[in-house]
């Protein structure tokens, strides 16, 4: 059963990481690392903690490039005034 659980929580982190652009991958990946280790020390559940920290990693990744993108194009339009 335990096992079990591990596949489909691996299997869940790897579509996640499929799903991703480059730019959003590099927030999985260290978002998988960080939550990877912080699992490990929490009672042996690293996995479910790579799988948390992918998820999360991809979100502020996201977030990021958006407010990136927003900045550029309000430098953009202050330009233009």
């Amino acid at each position: 059963m335990k096992s079990n659980r591990k596949f489909v929580l691996l299997l869940s982190a790897l579509l996640a990481l499929g799903t991703t652009g480059t730019a959003n991958a590099v927030g999985c990946m260290s978002g998988a690392v960080v939550g990877g280790v912080a699992g490990h020390y929490a009672g042996h559940h690293a996995v479910a903690g790579a799988v948390g920290g992918c998820l999360v990693g991809h979100h502020l990744a996201k977030k990021k490039a958006q407010e990136k993108k927003a900045a550029k194009l309000r430098a953009e339009q202050a330009q233009a005034q």
